[in-house]
């Protein structure tokens, strides 16, 4: 694999990107379904009578359970790459990428019913 792009790190780093979330959703189904939750919330931040605080709010939930999802694909990609067999160690890398999802999940949905119900008794 070539490190960089003809001496433009930066260029080579927008690649590498650009290719990481091309794999994540052409083969990770749980990447694709926290982006369209994401891209539902984008489109519902647009139409609610919104501030700007709240609006900011309201979409950085997103984009925190878009990373987590990110990064425990990635780890659980590592974990299999290093040993098809089942190993307490590995079961518990990958148990805790999951726990970290559950949490930016819970968090979106806290904060999204939290500004929902303000909203409501506006």
């Amino acid at each position: 694999m070539k490190k960089y792009h003809k001496g433009n790190r930066l260029l080579s780093a927008w690649g590498f990107s650009v290719a990481g979330l091309k794999a994540a959703w052409q083969d990770e189904a749980a990447f694709r379904q926290v982006v369209v939750i994401g891209m539902i919330g984008l489109i519902a931040s647009a139409l609610l009578p919104l501030s700007a605080a709240e609006r900011m709010i309201w979409l950085l939930p997103i984009g925190i359970s878009w990373i987590v999802e990110l990064l425990n694909s990635s780890i659980e990609n590592v974990v299999d790459l290093c040993s098809p067999d089942i190993h307490p160690l590995a079961k518990k890398a990958k148990d805790m990428g999951s726990a970290a999802q559950m949490i930016a999940s819970g968090v979106l949905v806290i904060t999204w019913s939290s500004l929902l119900w303000e909203l409501y008794f506006r």
